[in-house]
Parts: C-alpha cells; structure tokens; sequence
C-alpha cells in the first residue's frame, strides 16, 4: 500500500503524480488518485486513477507533506474541508 504524499509512477504510461487520494474497493483491491506536479495552460491538470498493480514508488522522489494551513473566515476549524473541484466522477 502507498501513502498519501508519496511520488508514483504509472509502469505503462510513464504519468507521474503525486497520491492525493486512495479508493479501497470491497474486493481489497486499491486505486490511487494521482496529481501531476506540471501544470495543463497554467493550471493544476485532473487526477488520473491508477490500480495499485501498475503504479511503482518513484526512486529519488521526495514525498510530499502536507503542512499546516490558516483558517479563513468562515471556515470550519475542526479539520473538515467542502467539496474539491477534482473530485472523482462516477
């Protein structure tokens, strides 16, 4: 299993992004939502899934924490979040 934070890439395609999610299905088998670090006309490009089977940690790659964040006005501030734009579709 890999972690939130961790570079992986794709054995086939050669995508490399970053896990930002993980699905865990009732067969126990894994997908990983992958973030690339390059941006698409300027802008962050959607998340690619990929199962666990044909993604590999990234040798040299540093894995990325996630630091502490201010909280705006009108936010909650008991760790939950709203929607995200990039969300899985079904």
């Amino acid at each position: 299993m890999f972690g939130f934070g961790e570079v992986l890439k794709d054995k086939v395609t050669g995508f490399k992004g970053i896990v930002m999610a993980r699905t865990e299905y009732w067969t126990e088998c894994f997908h990983y939502g992958l973030q690339s670090q390059k941006l698409k006309d300027g802008k962050p490009a959607p998340w690619q899934w990929f199962d666990e089977t044909m993604v590999e940690r990234c040798t040299g790659s540093r894995k990325i924490i996630k630091g502490p964040r201010e909280i705006g006005e009108g936010e909650a501030s008991d760790g939950t979040s709203g929607s995200f734009p990039n969300a899985p579709q079904s």
